[in-house]
């Protein structure tokens, strides 16, 4: 795939993106929380912050899946945070 608008029109028909733009869309006042949490979870581990905040793993997890899918939405779209 050599076209660029191509490539990205691609990588936007994801779940990850689609995941990213719908919390992003509906939620922006916690964006930034997420994010940070997110950085958070990926230096402490998922069993470390979920104990830390007196969370279960699985919280812990979709909040590290969201923040990477807001991470991966900004970055396609060019959006700053």
């Amino acid at each position: 795939m050599s076209d660029p608008a191509e490539l990205l029109a691609s990588l936007t028909d994801s779940s990850l993106y689609s995941i990213g733009a719908y919390f992003s869309d509906r939620h922006p006042e916690l964006v930034d929380e997420v994010l940070a949490q997110s950085v958070e979870i990926e230096q402490r581990g998922l069993a470390a912050w979920a104990a830390a905040e007196d969370s279960d793993i699985e919280t812990a997890f979709q909040t590290l899946m969201t923040g990477l899918a807001i991470r991966y939405f900004t970055a396609i779209t060019g959006i700053a945070r």
